[in-house]
């Protein structure tokens, strides 16, 4: 039996292999539940993981942001949290396609329970994507995997917030992809959990458009001082992507689902 045939084997039905076009990886994902969007990219590209480091993802989803890091940086360690197990199943599925196992690794769990998990001051790269929206703010999707990709279900902004802070070392950085609109709630929670924000950066879908997105680090007991870097502008005025974008993305296929 040969490796490839045995590769083809962790894909299964309904699912399918997509190229991230960067380090020869490829990530599984099911259609039918929350594909990665352009935020997961934006996040990867935004995030600094120094040589040697140990980086944990919050709310992994099918592992595209572990995966990406690991291709973009020189970490020790990856890792991956999970609450919904047939996602978190494909993420360790895909660290084994592209034949991680010894660099990135993908737990079952719930974000409220993270520390105990790992353990605390265990990281100096917290990397999260999380749910945007509040309770029943937004469309409701009949889709649960999706909802809880989407809704804060399982976990609130301040559970996300807190429990980063608890797994960082000391001056060990933060960062999220968010709602421009949850802005002040975000700083309210970063400084409360002694999380200073350095750096913000505005994600505008179109120039002469309002921001749809904003990426943010923060340092575990940082001194105050913010840095707001140019805005990030991801579609031209014909709908294609700026050249900006098109860097982070490589040749990646531009038909994926975006939140």
């Amino acid at each position: 039996m040969s490796r490839e045939y045995d590769k083809n084997e962790l894909i299964h039905p309904g699912e399918r292999l997509d190229d991230l076009q960067t380090g020869g990886y490829y990530l599984i994902q099911d259609p039918s539940r929350f594909c990665f969007g352009i935020d997961a990219v934006l996040l990867s590209s935004f995030a600094r993981v120094k040589r040697g480091e140990k980086a944990l993802d919050l709310g992994t989803g099918t592992g595209v942001i572990p995966i990406l890091l690991e291709s973009k940086n020189q970490g020790a360690f990856y890792g991956g949290l999970e609450i919904q197990e047939a996602s978190a199943d494909m993420a360790r599925r895909s660290v084994q396609y592209n034949d991680l196992e010894q660099k990135i690794e993908i737990k079952t769990g719930d974000i409220k329970e993270a520390a105990a998990l790992y353990g605390a001051a265990s990281f100096e790269v917290i990397t999260v994507n999380p749910p945007y929206m509040i309770g029943e703010h937004g469309l409701k999707n009949d889709n649960e995997a999706k909802y809880i990709a989407r809704h804060e279900v399982y976990c609130t902004l301040r559970d996300v917030v807190e429990q980063s802070a608890k797994l960082l070392k000391d001056k060990g950085r933060f960062y999220m992809v968010h709602r421009p609109f949850r802005l002040p709630e975000i700083m309210c929670e970063m400084c409360r959990a002694k999380l200073e924000p350095k750096r913000m950066r505005l994600v505008y879908s179109r120039v002469d458009k309002e921001p749809s997105m904003v990426l943010i680090e923060g340092m575990k007991n940082g001194r105050p001082r913010m840095q707001v870097e140019a805005p990030l502008i991801v579609y031209e005025q014909d709908g294609s992507y700026t050249e900006e974008v098109l860097a982070m993305y490589g040749d990646m296929k531009k038909s994926r689902e975006e939140r």
